[in-house]
């Protein structure tokens, strides 16, 4: 069923995060209900409009990296291309840069 996607670890963390989060999201919003708030976006949001942008900005983040890392291979003289788990990482961090300051 899930052949055409290359399911390895990191891809499963990252799906794995998306569908906590959401369950949290959800949980969050029944007990608390969200107010309208202006951060560094430039947009006034609630917690769902930026965990979607955050969410947004993490994959595209993971696509740029996976387009750029046979460049950063050459670039940096590595063996072989960089870890996934770096953009993993570092789109986790835009997303909880987003869900807290935007």
């Amino acid at each position: 069923m899930f052949d055409w996607m290359a399911w390895t670890l990191p891809v499963a963390v990252f799906f794995i995060c998306i569908v906590l989060m959401l369950v949290g999201m959800t949980v969050w919003e029944i007990k608390s209900p969200t107010v309208m708030r202006k951060g560094f976006l430039p947009l006034e949001t609630t917690r769902g409009d930026r965990l979607f942008i955050g969410l947004l900005s993490a994959a595209y983040l993971n696509l740029i990296f996976v387009g750029i890392s046979g460049k950063l291979a050459q670039w940096f003289s590595l063996d072989g291309d960089p870890s996934i788990w770096i953009s993993f990482v570092l789109s986790m961090v835009v997303l909880a840069l987003v869900m807290r300051k935007g």
